[in-house]
């Protein structure tokens, strides 16, 4: 296993300390049996299996990174889920399914690639009538955000934020951590010290500006 592989495991292993939230706004929903579920942006598929394990449902995780999809698969077939997770290889730009496909449409920090309201108006075709979709989003606009929820179709369920407290303790000071780590054993390995450039990066833009990292889950009802 390449030091590039270990250090996304066990990255996807912070991002789970997230599952929390995804786990909160999953259990807003009114109980589904065995809905099909679009994880829009799905990366790795942290929130896509946690989805598989809460909803006993349908599952197809969307993203245009191949190589995240190939990780995605890996745990699918780790975990037995090969009968009812799929991927799909496709922009969050581009995306076709017919008509009313899915019962609940999850967006955990990807709308922004194309834009709040544009992505509660192109994807609502995609839910089936009185179906939810479900977006984590940046905290910023939030009085416009609610707006457009009803303008665009839908009745706003709940919503609930993330503080950059949160932010901190469940991601981000673990990250550091883990950067730190490999910075130490791995000192005069430049490809491992290139690797933990964006993440270093991000940390420290955390710290510049804490709040800029609130967030927000929107938990939303087709009508």
């Amino acid at each position: 296993m390449t030091e590039e592989t270990r250090f996304q495991i066990d990255k996807d292993l912070l991002r789970e300390g997230l599952s929390t939230y995804t786990r909160k706004a999953f259990h807003m929903l009114p109980k589904l049996d065995k809905p099909r579920i679009l994880d829009v942006g799905c990366g790795s598929g942290v929130p896509t299996l946690e989805l598989a394990r809460l909803s006993n449902g349908q599952i197809i995780g969307l993203d245009i990174n191949q190589s995240l999809l190939d990780r995605l698969m890996e745990k699918i077939e780790k975990a037995g889920l090969s009968d009812r997770v799929k991927t799909v290889k496709c922009s969050i730009l581009d995306m076709d399914f017919p008509d009313e496909s899915f019962d609940i449409i999850w967006a955990e920090g990807s709308i922004w690639i194309i834009g709040f309201e544009r992505g509660l108006k192109e994807w609502r075709r995609f839910l089936k009538p009185n179906r939810y979709m479900i977006v984590h989003d940046d905290i910023g606009n939030i009085k416009e955000k609610i707006e457009q929820v009803s303008n665009c179709g839908y009745k706003l369920v709940e919503y609930f934020t993330l503080n950059e407290d949160t932010w901190w303790i469940d991601y981000y000071a673990p990250l550091e951590k883990l950067v730190n780590e490999i910075r130490t054993k791995y000192t005069s390995n430049s490809k491992a010290l290139a690797m933990l450039e964006k993440d270093q990066r991000e940390i420290d833009m955390f710290k510049k500006n804490p709040k800029r990292y609130r967030s927000v889950f929107f938990i939303m009802k087709k009508e």
